[in-house]
């Protein structure tokens, strides 16, 4: 068996842990392949650095693979999924960070879920993605997202007005700081912080969510994920910051914008006893009220 490991490293990545996952990885003879930048972070601490193989990029994984392991919070394993793409390699990830929705196996798991992939006792969830198109290019060769797409006004200038259309019929112009696009996993993100409902993974769904709009009967609308959602962008500034997860780019306000589900779905490893559910009332306390 044969797994790659991507991490951003960081504090909060201690190596104690990071080296009682690799001694577990090699007790069930899984073999690793580190990511190249994190492999320069650690190697000077490794005893047997020479035992490991590093990859670069998308193109160093393929089917041999069976798991790219992620280490550290949400936004880490957001970076993964870029290097994942559509060769439908699971991903799982390990909670280094602080919440964790995405993440959602915790340090303090490490065995249970090496014997979990050697034994191919976990789950693997299909998640969907979003897909950006535009008149120009943005985000190099990976124009998707596994949370949201969101459009913002920039630092301190005036609100913008976002004409927004479904399937090239006008929706509503919503006059925000910006507003999200987000897919049923970022349902718990972004989204969730400008008041949009919680959904399902597998709800088929986006979550249009605007960003402190200025017309207070202005509310996120919940739409199935086969339109195309396309966007007009006014405002006092010539331009507007396009994001795509943790990933942001400045555009013009003359570009044309649209959205849509990408045509390939990312897989997340889950352990068995592990469903949404739970993630939902361990990481946001419901059920937890003293009251009950």
């Amino acid at each position: 068996m044969k797994i790659a490991i991507y991490s951003r490293g960081g504090e909060t990545l201690q190596q104690a842990d990071l080296f009682m996952l690799l001694e577990e990885l090699s007790k069930q003879k899984i073999a690793c392949v580190i990511h190249n930048l994190f492999f320069e972070q650690i190697k000077d601490s490794l005893i047997d650095a020479g035992k490991y193989s590093v990859f670069t990029d998308s193109s160093d994984l393929d089917e041999s693979f069976e798991c790219v392991i992620s280490l550290g919070g949400d936004g880490t394993l957001l970076d993964t999924v870029t290097l994942i793409r559509d060769k439908n390699i699971p991903v799982l990830g390990i909670n280094f960070g602080r919440l964790g929705f995405l993440a959602t196996i915790g340090k303090d798991e490490l065995n249970k879920t090496v014997k979990a992939l050697k034994d191919h006792t976990f789950v693997a969830d299909q998640r969907s993605l979003i897909h950006l198109d535009a008149d120009i290019p943005l985000f190099g060769d990976t124009p998707y997202g596994l949370n949201e797409f969101a459009i913002h006004k920039r630092d301190t200038s005036s609100m913008i007005k976002i004409h927004t259309y479904l399937n090239g019929e006008f929706l509503n112009t919503y006059w925000a700081d910006g507003l999200i696009v987000a897919t049923p996993t970022g349902s718990t993100g972004y989204s969730l912080s400008c008041n949009g409902p919680v959904l399902f993974p597998d709800s088929a769904s986006f979550i249009i969510t605007p960003v402190a709009p200025h017309n207070l009967n202005v509310r996120p609308i919940v739409v199935p994920d086969d339109n195309i959602i396309s966007f007009e962008v006014e405002g006092r500034t010539d331009k507007f910051i396009c994001a795509l997860d943790s990933r942001k780019e400045i555009v013009n306000k003359e570009v044309q914008l649209a959205v849509k589900k990408e045509n390939f779905s990312i897989s997340l490893v889950r352990l068995n006893e592990k469903s949404f559910l739970q993630t939902l009332r361990s990481k946001l306390s419901w059920g937890l009220d003293k009251r009950n």
